[in-house]
């Protein structure tokens, strides 16, 4: 297991940790849309991706995050896990800025922007080759990278779509981080989007509707 990752989860799990018996520090540096338009606070677009609502929710990214790092650490290197996991934070919650800009309310936190990007820059390497299991159902129910894949950017679009006051789900930033790992894994291997294609091409169907519903209907802003 490669010591980056190590650090990365244990430097996460103190800050969440801290941010759980410190509610002063959980709202000072968590994303809110009205502190980073109104004080300029964009700290807050890379610090919230190190608290978490609560210790399942902590457990659960960094679970993730330990079980697609070593791949893309393999593929990518250190530097290339360190772009995807803190790009993804960064164009997640910028994205979730970008959309939710005129909703002053609006507020998240999590990794899940980085471990998006992270699970997503595995899926473009072996799309049809992993498999990934959903809680609660047996390993035999594992669904193939892509068909995940797709059903995560659905999942997510329709959440980013239909925001909720108090959800704290930053799910833009869900698809944000996801789409960052998807693309940093295709610039930087191209090839895999040439033997791909198709896969990425079934990934991509909830992407072109967002577009859509964003920049053409102006949905959301």
């Amino acid at each position: 297991m490669s010591t980056v990752l190590l650090i990365v989860i244990a430097i996460t799990a103190i800050i969440s940790f801290i941010g759980f018996q410190n509610t002063g520090i959980f709202e000072k540096y968590k994303f809110n849309v009205g502190a980073i338009k109104n004080n300029g606070e964009y700290i807050r677009l890379l610090s919230a991706g190190f608290l978490h609502a609560d210790l399942m929710h902590l457990l659960l990214n960094m679970y993730v995050l330990y079980s697609f790092g070593p791949p893309v650490l393999e593929a990518f290197g250190t530097v290339g896990f360190l772009i995807i996991y803190f790009g993804a934070i960064l164009l997640g919650n910028l994205f979730s800025l970008y959309l939710y800009k005129n909703q002053y309310w609006y507020s998240a936190i999590g990794a899940s922007g980085g471990v998006s990007g992270i699970i997503f820059a595995s899926v473009a390497l072996y799309p049809d080759l992993i498999k990934i299991g959903i809680i609660f159902l047996p390993p035999e129910l594992s669904l193939p990278g892509y068909i995940f894949g797709f059903l995560y950017f659905a999942y997510s679009v329709y959440m980013m779509l239909n925001p909720r006051q108090h959800d704290n789900i930053g799910h833009a930033a869900h698809l944000g981080g996801a789409f960052f790992g998807l693309v940093y894994a295709v610039a930087t291997l191209p090839q895999v989007a040439v033997g791909n294609a198709m896969y990425l091409g079934i990934m991509a169907l909830p992407l072109i509707y967002m577009g859509y519903q964003v920049f053409v209907k102006k949905r959301i802003g």
